[in-house]
């Protein structure tokens, strides 16, 4: 079975499973239980960017626990 992918508690970017630190904000709080997955391009042009405080494209969780 493959890992789950980590979360960040701080910023919810999606980090790979290996990872000890956050590759966007650099925060050491990951965890697995994360859930919902979206996927941001243009985050000044997004309205569920603004409504989480992304500034940076890439993979979010959308409810991190």
């Amino acid at each position: 079975m493959a890992k789950k992918r980590k979360a960040c508690r701080e910023c919810h970017h999606i980090n790979d499973p290996d990872a000890q630190t956050c590759n966007l904000c650099g925060s050491s709080s990951l965890t697995e239980d994360w859930a919902g997955y979206v996927i941001i391009t243009h985050p000044e042009q997004s309205e569920v960017a603004t409504e989480m405080n992304v500034s940076e494209p890439g993979g979010y969780a959308l409810k991190v626990r």
